[in-house]
């Protein structure tokens, strides 16, 4: 989705899904579309383990919040698959569209479990290793 300015106010028009078309002068690309979430469920639907970091794009503008809802919506619906969601942004989405209860692990510390998850130590973590030890 494209919109004239990073506005609830902006005028917003559906982008073309060709990438080779771009962003139109004037315009910003502030979320994504319904192809693109559909997309994003089936390539999701098969998973066994999902980690969602980060909005799809300007959800906290009423336009631009349908794509990461729809993100939202599609990851909370995986029943086989262990959800996991980090970051503020990333909860604040869940909880617009109700469905914070609805993954399986809510870490607030986004940066922090992208890092974990790379195998980058942690140094809160590691100094309670060393107190402990």
């Amino acid at each position: 989705m494209l919109g004239d300015a990073f506005s609830a106010d902006a005028a917003i028009r559906l982008a073309s899904a060709d990438p080779a078309d771009g962003v139109p002068d004037g315009w910003r690309a502030l979320d994504i579309g319904p192809a693109t979430v559909a997309a994003f469920a089936d390539v999701l639907a098969p998973c066994r383990t999902v980690v969602w970091n980060g909005p799809m794009g300007a959800f906290e503008l009423a336009p631009f919040a349908a794509g990461t809802s729809g993100v939202a919506e599609v990851i909370a619906a995986l029943r086989r698959a262990l959800t996991i969601v980090g970051g503020g942004d990333s909860i604040a989405a869940l909880a617009a569209a109700g469905l914070t209860g609805s993954v399986d692990w809510v870490s607030t510390g986004g940066g922090a479990m992208l890092a974990l998850l790379a195998g980058e130590p942690l140094p809160a973590v590691e100094a309670l290793a060393i107190r402990e030890g």
